[in-house]
């Protein structure tokens, strides 16, 4: 890893190929609803940043694989933190779908 490549932050395309690859992984888009369904990527379970803020709005094991993305990886670097805090050990930020070039549902 390079000096820089921390700069380009995560790869959606990678997490989502981990994400597929993991039994029993969650995929978590922490979008509003309104973005969620003006585009997501297919499997993915809508779960707010405001809705994780507010309690825990999921029923999964704290060891549960989340792979967590947004639009632009800034939600979900927050909500990879927030669901550390919350006790989840294995939460990871893949990113945001606005670099993501795979299939999309609406």
């Amino acid at each position: 890893m390079g000096f820089f490549d921390f700069l380009q932050g995560a790869d959606i395309q990678q997490g989502v190929r981990e994400y597929g690859e993991t039994p029993g992984a969650l995929l978590l888009d922490v979008r509003t609803p309104q973005e969620y369904r003006e585009g997501h990527i297919p499997g993915s379970k809508n779960v707010p940043l405001q809705s994780l803020s507010s309690g825990d709005p999921m029923k999964a094991g704290k060891d549960t694989p989340l792979f967590v993305y947004c639009h632009s990886g800034a939600r979900s670097r927050q909500a990879a933190a927030l669901l550390a805090q919350m006790g989840y050990t294995n939460a990871k930020n893949i990113g945001g779908i606005a670099a993501y070039r795979g299939k999309v549902e609406h």
